[in-house]
């Protein structure tokens, strides 16, 4: 009996016919992975271009020149993976028609 007293095969949850919550946790995921994943690793990448090495020469009050060479390449990482994202979802926007039918 299900819960209105009539035969079958069971109760179901009316919402989850619905609701797919698969589908929910996917948009979760993308939204932090695209929301707070691509601002932190410009970030990060932001930190390393500023970490100071051997050829870290101060020149003025206001001028930097030369860098951490490792941490010129982990900026370089960081930068090309937050510009592939973004590139990325504009090609989905326009593959996807962007509204057009």
């Amino acid at each position: 009996m299900d819960r209105h007293g009539r035969p079958g095969t069971g109760w179901r949850d009316p919402v989850t016919g619905w609701i797919s919550l698969r589908a929910i946790g996917e948009i979760i995921v993308v939204g932090l992975l695209a929301g707070a994943g691509l601002p932190a690793l410009f970030a990060l990448g932001l930190r390393a271009l500023g970490t100071p090495g051997k050829g870290h020469v101060k020149v003025s009050d206001e001028e930097l020149v030369g860098g951490n060479p490792a941490g010129n390449a982990i900026a370089a990482v960081c930068f090309a993976v937050v510009l592939a994202a973004v590139g990325y979802g504009i090609y989905i926007i326009v593959i996807s028609g962007h509204g057009a039918k």
